[in-house]
């Protein structure tokens, strides 16, 4: 059936936050220390699309194995054309393309949106995330 990439809905917040979840738990990548709860993130996916900004979801055989979205990068006013990139994926489906096809999807929504700069931060050590951003430039 292959991968399709597709705009988050609320309901996809419980099987998003199960990802986001074990990252915060097993690496330090996120930033966060707590988890967090489905209805927390159904607010931040809401939040970003309200902002006309792009939530992205990666489905594979029909299962929610990542997602992708922009976010503001700084409130100031020269800041407005920029954006910080965020990927995750379900552990168990990186080192397949998904994580390139997802991003890929993001970078073409973020340029509809007409943004000049997208920012991607990236904690340090995550090899597979700096290859990622490598491989697309």
């Amino acid at each position: 059936m292959g991968l399709t990439i597709r705009p988050a809905a609320e309901s996809d917040a419980a099987r998003i936050t199960a990802i986001y979840n074990f990252y915060i738990a097993n690496t330090i990548i996120t930033f966060e220390t707590d988890a967090i709860t489905a209805e927390d993130m159904a607010e931040r996916i809401g939040e970003t699309q309200a902002g006309g900004l792009p939530w992205l979801v990666a489905e594979e055989n029909g299962e929610l194995v990542g997602y992708a979205y922009a976010s503001k990068w700084k409130g100031r006013c020269a800041y407005r054309y920029a954006v910080e990139s965020t990927i995750y994926l379900d552990p168990d489906a990186t080192g397949n393309g998904a994580g390139s096809q997802l991003y890929r999807a993001l970078l073409d929504a973020i340029r509809a949106t007409g943004m000049h700069v997208v920012i991607g931060g990236i904690s340090l050590p995550n090899e597979g995330s700096v290859r990622l951003h490598e491989r697309l430039g």
